[in-house]
């Protein structure tokens, strides 16, 4: 089966750096795969990307060795189970609350007797490997998204879940769920104090943890931290952000 370079890296103590892709397009998936992340996110959740037009953007991500990541809309089987066939090789999930959360996740992206994933890796098969059967549960990553204050309440039983491999952090919806406002950066010192937190406790349960990011300097920060999953932008901040600095200095001279 396809190594997963992103359980490549860990095993290194290395961090992944994540790009996120918004824009509903396989060319804008296949130009950001060229530049050198190690794992593309498409976000199902928050970006103006279907289902279809996910799978095309999987297949231009193939072109290169960027390790494809899906972030589902929400804890439902169906979708972490159709992005998995599709040939995602991680999944994130948001809004993970409670230990019954964390244990449904890990059972919806994991085959019998592990799990009650449906077997049917249509695309899956192509990517991974003809022995993709054989070895999807110990190559596909899981992650559950810590978000909320349930989240924060009952952290330390959604990390001791078996067969949760990380969390992640939105420190935007993090930042509303403790009254603070939303950011990624920048964040309130009660939610910098709530990552450090949660970053201490996942370490402590050997999960890894990711987070979101609005800057290049924030994430390395993090890394340091100890974050071994940084996500950096996405495509259409960056796309936004280069067109802006273009502009800037035309309309300057």
């Amino acid at each position: 089966m396809r190594e997963n370079r992103l359980r490549t890296l860990w095993n290194e103590d290395r961090a992944a750096v994540n790009g996120w892709l918004t824009i509903p397009s396989s060319f804008a998936a296949e130009t950001m795969a060229h530049q050198g992340w190690d794992t593309l996110t498409v976000d199902l959740q928050h970006g103006v990307v279907d289902y279809q037009t996910m799978v095309t953007m999987l297949q231009a991500i193939s072109t290169t060795p960027v390790v494809p990541v899906v972030r589902v809309p929400w804890l439902e089987p169906g979708i972490l189970m159709k992005a998995l066939d599709a040939g995602a090789y991680a999944v994130i999930c948001p809004m993970v609350n409670t230990r019954e959360d964390a244990q449904k996740l890990v059972a919806y992206t994991h085959y019998a007797p592990r799990g009650t994933r449906s077997f049917g890796p249509i695309r899956g098969l192509l990517y991974g490997g003809a022995d993709y059967p054989q070895h999807a549960n110990e190559t596909i990553v899981t992650f559950a998204m810590i978000e909320t204050s349930q989240a924060l309440d009952n952290l330390d039983a959604i990390l001791s879940t078996e067969g949760l491999d990380a969390i992640y952090i939105g420190p935007s919806d993090l930042s509303l769920a403790l009254g603070c406002k939303p950011a990624f950066d920048e964040v309130d010192p009660k939610v910098a104090q709530a990552i450090d937190h949660i970053l201490e406790r996942a370490t402590a349960h050997g999960v890894k943890a990711g987070i979101h990011n609005g800057s290049p300097e924030f994430a390395r920060a993090r890394v340091a931290k100890g974050f071994r999953f940084v996500t950096i932008g996405s495509d259409a901040r960056l796309m936004a952000t280069g067109a802006q600095q273009a502009l800037a200095k035309m309309r300057a001279g």
